[in-house]
């Protein structure tokens, strides 16, 4: 397999494609250049990342409860959206642009694998930060995982020597409710993961991780401390009521399925408008192409209106693009979004069983 050098050009060079990638003002011209410098930026991780995710299988290995190990290449859009984001942030310490993630059975063992890693005087690669956010969750969204951030060395391929490569390592629950966050960002167009949307969408989230800390015997997120588990399911079922969240969950497994399908079809379609019709339990998804945005504009607004008169629908307008992403991005996704439904619909019946 080849892979993608480190860029001949300086870091001070690399820096300024990545500035240039979050200005509006850019010509067409440095955007060409900045876009391919960027991308080879990106794409030399790859083989770091490679070596590290081959490391991580065989620790995983001495392991019963089947852990996952995956990685990934930051996507370039998401890049870009952390550098607006973070303007002090340099393209070239940008520290997750290559990740490797070891999904574990229980706190027990993510406590043992990270132990394996700084405690490993024989590991050559350059601990540089670790973040514990199992027993520090993030407070505004519920984020919960240990990240062991590595400046990569080789002696054998001293090319890639100081790319910064991110190890995650969290439980299956964890990684359950994180998959249901992306996703549903997906879904509705808003970027959860990164702490941005809907105040009432992020707090439905952040609830159900601190349900499900009560679950791990862990820390729930700062903002929970000192409230009883009863008390947070309340709040959950109060949340799901108002967003009608496990229905638009169920309606986003739908969708993504269907539109995954249309993938390959000749349709070309770019934007589905995809309406849950909760009383009946249904989707009705309605495509679009590339040229009639402005349609379905109107069609979205004309949902909403019917909505807002008191009819039992919910409309949601998409881009074509992300949703047929979702089995590339999250292979395991219909398996884990299922799972989370399951036990948030539990907490809710708990409640409402009372």
């Amino acid at each position: 397999m080849a892979f993608t050098t480190v860029p001949k050009e300086s870091k001070s060079q690399i820096n300024k494609a990545g500035s240039i990638l979050t200005k509006e003002t850019a010509s067409p011209e440095e955007l060409l250049w900045a876009v391919n410098l960027a991308d080879r930026w990106r794409a030399c991780h790859a083989y770091p990342i490679n070596t590290f995710q081959a490391t991580l299988r065989t620790k995983l290995r001495v392991y019963n409860s089947e852990p996952i190990a995956a990685q990934r290449l930051k996507r370039m859009p998401t890049i870009i959206d952390k550098l607006k984001r973070y303007p002090a942030m340099k393209l070239t310490t940008m520290q997750d642009i290559g990740g490797v993630r070891a999904i574990m059975g229980s706190i027990k063992d993510v406590y043992s694998l990270v132990s394996e890693y700084i405690n490993n005087k024989r590991f050559i690669h350059e601990l540089i930060d670790q973040k514990d956010y199992i027993k520090c969750p993030r407070d505004e969204d519920g984020y919960r995982s240990v990240h062991l951030i590595y400046k990569y060395k080789n002696s054998q391929a001293p090319n890639y020597d100081g790319l910064r490569i991110e190890l995650q390592i969290r439980t299956k629950l964890q990684h359950m409710w994180a998959t249901a966050v992306e996703s549903m960002g997906t879904f509705l167009g808003q970027a959860l993961k990164s702490r941005k949307g809907d105040q009432e969408w992020l707090d439905f989230f952040a609830f159900i991780s601190a349900d499900f800390a009560f679950e791990e015997k862990c820390e729930p997120p700062p903002r929970f401390v000192g409230q009883s588990r009863s008390a947070i399911a309340t709040e959950i079922t109060n949340l799901e009521s108002q967003l009608n969240a496990l229905d638009m969950m169920q309606s986003m497994s739908i969708a993504a399925d269907a539109i995954y399908k249309t993938r390959g079809s000749g349709k070309g379609s770019s934007y589905h408008l995809i309406i849950l019709k909760s009383l009946e339990r249904k989707v009705q998804i309605k495509p679009y192409d590339r040229d009639s945005l402005g349609q379905a504009l109107i069609d979205y607004a004309n949902i909403e209106s019917e909505a807002a008169k008191g009819a039992r629908i919910e409309p949601v307008l998409v881009s074509a693009g992300p949703m047929r992403q979702l089995r590339t991005a999250y292979p395991n996704f219909f398996l884990d979004i299922n799972e989370f439904t399951t036990k948030v619909r539990r907490i809710c019946a708990k409640v409402r069983n009372k």
